[in-house]
């Protein structure tokens, strides 16, 4: 389910279904705001020199209200910027969708360091790991604290 945390951050949600960058775009659309950038994370096929076969990301418990924090303060340094972020946990295979961060504003200017801004927050301060299974049965835990 996803949440409203500012009037500037439209779309917050952590969610174990598919992600649309669609529903990313209609959630920043709005008539003052001419530029609208996107960081989509996918998931590769390699990682430090092993061949990806899937992985899991998990969440802490508080990692949905710690990602609305996160829209929030971005939100501040970035004063008419319209936000979303969308973060996928559970199972994943190549090429799925890991995450989904916009930006919109009345300049594209201001909507590439808000949206840049967000994503390096995010991975920052937003507690979610990432589970990595390799094609040889290695695996490893990325972001743990």
């Amino acid at each position: 389910m996803s949440i409203r945390v500012t009037e500037a951050a439209v779309l917050v949600d952590l969610r174990d279904a598919p992600l649309s960058v669609d529903e990313v775009i209609a959630a920043l659309r709005d008539p003052a705001c001419g530029g609208l950038t996107l960081f989509v994370g996918i998931v590769r096929d390699h990682d430090g020199g092993h061949e990806v076969r899937s992985l899991d990301y998990s969440a802490h418990p508080t990692a949905a209200a710690r990602l609305g924090q996160v829209c929030g303060a971005v939100a501040a340094r970035h004063p008419g910027v319209r936000l979303a972020a969308v973060h996928r946990v559970g199972d994943l295979v190549v090429g799925d969708l890991a995450v989904v961060v916009g930006a919109a504003s009345a300049h594209r200017a201001a909507a590439f360091a808000a949206a840049r801004d967000l994503i390096d927050t995010l991975k920052a301060e937003v507690p979610i790991w990432k589970h990595q299974v390799f094609t040889d049965g290695a695996t490893e835990w990325v972001g743990l604290p």
